[in-house]
């Protein structure tokens, strides 16, 4: 492996346990607040990390060429899916945007990203297991694939337990 395949690589597993470990202490912070700083900083490490691999990829793997990207994106879709198309690169690019934009919201007022609109959150964390489900999941095979699957499957039980353990406390913000 070469060093742009393992940074390519690594930034990726840094960007998965971020996401996985933010959200899971985000959950877990309704009920003990003080893991909220540390889903933060694990929600920040995650973001930051995902920058750090798609730089990485555009460098090591596409040569700066939105055209490859799109290519290769259409690849991976028509092989796995039967269908050759190339946009689901821009879902990747509005989960950055909007990651980069959340991490921003939550490092500037933990208060008001507390008190956000449930429905946003709830729609924001179901686009981020949507992408990161079918990241790992579905395009994915052996073991990356079960971890994923794993992962997915005991953040969606958390969410739900977090969610049935707050449902007495009307004031209570569910992600």
């Amino acid at each position: 492996m070469n060093k742009g395949e393992f940074l390519t690589r690594f930034s990726i597993w840094v960007t998965l346990a971020g996401y996985f470990i933010g959200a899971a202490l985000l959950a877990l912070s309704r009920k003990k607040p003080n893991l909220e700083p540390k889903a933060r900083l694990a929600w920040t490490i995650g973001c930051l990390s995902l920058l750090i691999h798609v730089v990485c990829a555009y460098q090591f793997y596409h040569h700066w060429s939105q055209d490859s990207v799109y290519r290769e994106t259409s690849r991976q879709t028509a092989e796995v899916i039967g269908l050759e198309w190339g946009g689901g690169v821009y879902f990747n690019y509005a989960l950055i945007v909007c990651w980069v934009l959340d991490v921003a919201w939550w490092q500037r007022g933990p208060e008001g990203y507390r008190r956000r609109s449930a429905l946003l959150n709830v729609m924001w964390q179901a686009f981020l297991m949507f992408m990161i489900f079918n990241a790992t999941v579905v395009f994915k095979t052996g073991a990356l694939r079960f971890i994923g699957l794993v992962l997915c499957l005991f953040l969606c039980w958390l969410w739900w337990y977090a969610a049935a353990a707050s449902s007495s406390k009307p004031d209570t913000v569910i992600t």
